[in-house]
């Protein structure tokens, strides 16, 4: 069996990812092979980034033959690279904020003159990495 916390397996037969196995009178439970192979697809998918509903989509197209099914995998497949792209510039620009921070930051002194506890602290008028651009561009001060 695949190394997994029976709550989860719970979770995924809940929500219609796994079906609930045959259960021998002692309470046991006894997964087949397909049920194995199935919780492998989509601990693999979500190591990929996919979402539970997403990886139902994939699951539900692994049974509906339309002829479609590599195109429309393929379009999911394209949305997710966006969306991992996507998350990539925002956690390179948090990376480039507190970077600007830790730089301004003596590393010593009293904690009210701290540059980056200030920053946290500072009434939000606009969005941070917004902020973060003007500072950077010597127009502000933190």
């Amino acid at each position: 069996m695949v190394d997994i916390n029976p709550e989860t397996i719970r979770y995924y037969e809940r929500e219609g990812l796994l079906e609930q196995p045959l259960r021998l009178a002692s309470g046991y439970r006894i997964f087949p092979a397909e049920s194995v192979a199935r919780i492998r697809f989509i601990k693999r998918a979500q190591r990929l980034g996919f979402s539970l509903d997403e990886i139902k989509e994939l699951l539900a197209m692994r049974v509906e033959r339309t002829g479609r099914e590599c195109a429309q995998v393929k379009r999911l497949a394209t949305r997710k690279i966006a969306e991992i792209d996507g998350k990539m510039q925002a956690l390179l620009a948090m990376r480039g904020v507190l970077e600007q921070l830790e730089a301004q930051c003596p590393g010593s002194g009293p904690l009210s003159r701290c540059p980056i506890v200030n920053s946290l602290q500072a009434v939000e008028t606009e969005p941070p990495l917004r902020r973060a651009k003007r500072r950077s561009a010597g127009n502000d001060r933190v």
